[in-house]
């Protein structure tokens, strides 16, 4: 499969160096056009290829149609095939960006110099979204879980829906006496990284694998391939539990409180957006970098921890005036008040906060040519 996958990235980038033939002159400035996706004095068009994040698939989908539409003669080409996917075609050169719902290790901080020039890659943030631990048990929509609990579910400690941790935190639920299914993301991805750093803070008496974006292979239970590929596994098999981008659950599967405090906080967007704001830089980094590390354990009223910050990964330095224009051009509409906008009507996601969009709107200013 691997094979496949790298094929697959190496046609991508085929079609996009060849469709790469751009024009720019003037202000790349955003403006208030209908979509919010024009540049205004500027026309650009060619193709811009990303591979990544399945979690931003439905906010890509409407960000590049807009763009596209605002941009005669533009594309915009996606492949949502992980997040782990998307940070290897970026430094391997096989996309232009990256969707990743997990900033750039160190290591892969860098790699990036060898194709993006002596300040590397640059995480820029343009989606926000909560985790959801959703789950199919028949006549039960809603559960209360606190950290402790989730990891014994994820780890397989937890057998059946009415065990005495989950009647505990659920008084008033008609718990089965039905098998437990946990199931997991088989690629590597920015999620199950997110969902894992949330168990090891959150519950490190229990959770005591590392965060990782691939599950431990340690850990009995089903798996599939993405976002869509869990939600399917678990909507068809009763008893089942997964984490997954809210956005892609809907109204399908059950979905729970989360223990903040000595509350349980129901999931949201503006959650979300609370807990992020907790947030601090990521120590170490370029200027230009805007990696967040979240506080987990925050016990701040109406924060949902289980958050994800999905990224686009680009380069500081690409080899091309035209190239740096059309990623400047995209990416400003992306992180823009109607881009964000767009995006939250869509995925469900949390705009990116005033402070957040100046700081990413910096760090896109700052791509340049190499010299």
């Amino acid at each position: 499969m691997k094979a496949l996958r790298f094929g697959r990235h190496a046609a991508i980038a085929v079609i996009a160096a060849g469709a790469l033939t751009l024009t720019a002159c003037g202000s790349d400035n955003v403006t208030n056009s209908p979509t919010g996706a024009q540049a205004t004095g500027t026309k650009v068009t060619g193709t811009l290829t990303g591979i990544g994040s399945t979690a931003q698939a439905a906010a890509m989908d409407v960000w590049k149609t807009n763009f596209a539409t605002a941009n005669q003669g533009a594309t915009i080409q996606y492949s949502p095939d992980g997040s782990g996917a998307g940070r290897k075609a970026i430094l391997d050169g096989s996309a232009q960006f990256a969707g990743s719902d997990a900033f750039l290790k160190d290591e892969e901080v860098a790699k990036s110099k060898e194709l993006c020039g002596t300040e590397g890659a640059i995480d820029i943030p343009v989606y926000i979204s909560p985790i959801a631990i959703a789950f199919n048990v028949p006549d039960v929509t809603e559960l209360n879980l606190d950290a402790p609990t989730a990891a014994k579910i994820f780890r397989g400690e937890i057998a059946k829906w009415n065990d005495p941790a989950i009647a505990a935190l659920n008084p008033d639920a008609k718990l089965p006496d039905l098998k437990v299914t946990p199931v997991s993301r088989s690629d590597d991805s920015g999620t199950t990284k997110n969902f894992t750093e949330y168990l090891a803070d959150a519950a490190p008496e229990i959770w005591k694998d590392k965060a990782d974006g691939i599950w431990p292979a340690s850990l009995k239970g089903e798996n599939a391939k993405g976002t869509s590929g869990v939600v399917k596994t678990v909507s068809d098999t009763p008893g089942a539990v997964t984490y997954a981008d809210d956005s892609a659950v809907g109204g399908k599967l059950g979905i729970a409180q989360i223990k903040v405090g000595s509350e349980f906080v129901k999931i949201s967007p503006e959650a979300a957006a609370k807990a992020v704001d907790a947030g601090k830089p990521v120590e170490g980094r370029a200027e230009n970098d805007s990696a967040i590390k979240l506080d987990r354990t925050t016990t701040e009223s109406g924060a949902y921890p289980i958050v994800l910050v999905s990224y686009h990964i680009v380069c500081s330095t690409y080899d091309k005036q035209e190239t740096v224009d059309l990623v400047k051009a995209f990416e400003k509409y992306v992180v823009s008040e109607e881009g964000q906008k767009a995006a939250a009507e869509s995925a469900k996601s949390a705009p990116l906060s005033a402070a957040l969009t100046e700081k990413a709107t910096k760090a896109i200013e700052s791509i340049k040519v190499k010299s």
